[in-house]
Parts: C-alpha cells; structure tokens; sequence
C-alpha cells in the first residue's frame, strides 16, 4: 500500500516542526491575540479598536522574492523572515497604520523541521521587534514542485489608522521637504538582477571575500531588511507628517511618485548621499547603468518621509535617536517647477 509518507509529504515532520517554531511564536504577540497556533485561524480581539473614531484597516500582502535563494545556498535560515516582516508592516507604516497581526506561508519541497523553525525564528524576531503579533500561519510541503532544499515564504498583514490622520499624497504641498532613511543594504528587491551579476556574469562565490564590503559577498546579500515600522510610527507621533513611500521594488523615483499629487513635482538631489558600496560593485560587474540600477535597487534609501519644512530638522534628529540614518533628500515645488506634475527627478 502506498502512504502519503511515500508520496513525499511527512505529518509527523510538520507537527515537530511546529513543535519547535511555538518558542518564538510565542515572543511574537500582542495582548489583544486571542488564544494560540494550531488552531484554524488566528483570533485577534477588535475590541481594542473602540478608542478610534473611525479606525481604518491597512493590509499587505508580500513575498521575499529570490533572496530565498541565497539564504537556500548559504543553509542559513534564521534571517529571512525579518525581509519578509520588512516587505509587508513597512507598506502598511507609510499610511501611518499601526501594525497589529501578520500571518505567514511557507511552502517547500520537504519539511526539514528545524529549518522551518529558523525561518519562523526570524519572522517572530522581526515581529516582536515592530509591535505585531504573529497570529498563525501555513507551511506546506510540495514534492515534485519543489527541491528537497527549497521554499518560498510569503505572507500578509493587517493594521489599524485612525482616518483623520492618514497619510498620503492629498496632503503633500509646494515646499515640503523630502526625508530620506537609509537602508541597510539591497533589503528585498532586484535579486533576480543581483543574482545574475554575481553568479551568472562575474562567476563569484558566496563565500569570496570582497573588500569594498568588508565581508563576503553571502553576507553582504543576505543582510536582513531594515524594519521601519516603530521609528516610523514615532516620527508621525511626534511631528508633523505628509506622506511617506516605502523603497521596493521599481526603485526611489517610482515609489515615491505613488504619493506624490499632480499638483506638484519632486527634485532629490543626488549628491546628499552615497550609496553603499554593493550598489556601485553590482554597476560595474554588469555594466548597467545609474538609470537602470534607479529603477531596480532602493540605491541606499529604504524608506522616505514628506514633511513640512518646519518638521524637517526634527525629524532627522528624531529618526537618529532611533537608529535610523537621515538627511535632506530633495524638495518639493509646483508642478512644472521641476519636472510635470506627480513626477519625481534627480538633479
């Protein structure tokens, strides 16, 4: 007789697995999470939500793209989730919600129990770290789809704004100020292209040491994303704010024109910061462009903040007592002063 054991799916691996995850499950959560994992859903108490006038629900759902596949050849599993925790609460931050719970899937080709449990280690580390509860989540074995040794993890989230202070590009003005923070390094996005330029073009290892680094180059692009959520939240606590756009995916221009109006432009200059060194070295192997590693790479800048020009020097100082490197990015102005309305340029 044939078992579902035979056709490469183990239960009794994912219970140990979930075994070993509970741990750090539990250091993720909120006094609002009702109950524990294992359950079919995962229960959250609305009531919380009461004190707002007119709460607003926030919601993201996000993967980690093919940085999986660096943290797969290097077998170092423990740092993954904090992308994937970056990648979702940081899209909710920018409209100034306050994340409340993430949910989370893993699917790979076989359960190695502790594996998984370091995936979900990171998760929950990056969870406690921005205040959200990790409230249940999926792992799924796939043989025949996947490798033995490969998995995707991706997940979704949900927060709360009260709607009278959400942010967004109908609050942005001539002569506001353009905040930016740094990232600490590629964070989540274009591993398709950085992955082509190492391996496929320049034929470098994981472990090669690269001195513009001061590490290897497994280490450089395994960095974890930097998480924004709690700096963030304070900034719009503390002082005024208009907007802010999360870096990902299509570069600094692109996600910044998502909360720009027509009825201004943006000009960043380029000369107020460098861009760390894994940027320039991904140029020169590839041979690519300033424009094009633009419209694939965050180029340094992880997350930025529209303010008044008022706000500006508070928030810069406000943002460094928290960790979080900033400066002065650019400005904003009438459209056409710049460029066409809702545009964003670099000088």
């Amino acid at each position: 007789m044939t078992s579902y054991a035979d056709a490469g799916v183990s239960v009794a691996e994912g219970d140990r697995a979930v075994e070993l995850m509970k741990e750090w499950v539990a250091k993720a959560t909120r006094p609002e999470v009702v109950g524990g994992i294992g359950g079919f859903a995962g229960l959250f108490d609305a009531s919380a939500l009461k004190g707002y006038d007119r709460p607003l629900l926030a919601t993201s759902a996000d993967g980690v793209g093919t940085k999986v596949a660096i943290a797969q050849r290097m077998d170092k599993h423990d740092t993954i989730g904090f992308d994937l925790v970056g990648m979702l609460v940081d899209d909710l931050v920018v409209c100034g919600a306050e994340p409340l719970f993430l949910t989370d899937y893993i699917a790979c080709g076989k359960v190695v129990p502790e594996r998984i449990a370091d995936i979900v280690k990171g998760i929950a580390m990056a969870c406690a770290e921005t205040g959200t509860a990790l409230v249940g989540g999926e792992t799924a074995e796939h043989p025949g789809l996947l490798g033995v040794d490969e998995y995707d993890i991706a997940g979704s989230t949900t927060g709360v704004v009260e709607a009278d202070r959400l942010l967004g590009a109908e609050r942005v003005r001539s002569g506001d100020v353009v905040i930016a923070m740094a990232s600490s390094g590629l964070h989540s996005n274009g591993y398709s292209l950085v992955r082509k330029v190492f391996f496929d073009i320049a034929g470098w290892e994981l472990d090669r040491d690269v001195p513009e680094f001061g590490r290897t180059l497994g280490e450089e692009l395994l960095t974890p994303t930097r998480l924004y959520a709690r700096p963030c939240l304070a900034l719009v606590e503390a002082v005024e704010v208009h907007a802010m756009s999360h870096i990902t995916g299509g570069g600094l221009a692109a996600n910044l024109a998502r909360v720009i109006p027509d009825a201004v432009s943006v000009r960043l200059d380029r000369s107020s910061w460098t861009p760390p060194a894994v940027f320039s070295v991904i140029g020169e192997l590839g041979g690519i462009a300033r424009s094009d590693l633009d419209e694939a790479l965050n180029m340094g800048v992880g997350m930025v903040a529209v303010v008044p020009p008022t706000s500006a020097d508070a928030a810069v100082a406000l943002l460094a007592r928290h960790g979080i490197e900033a400066w002065h990015l650019g400005e904003v102005a009438d459209a056409g002063v710049f460029a066409p309305g809702g545009t964003v340029t670099f000088a």
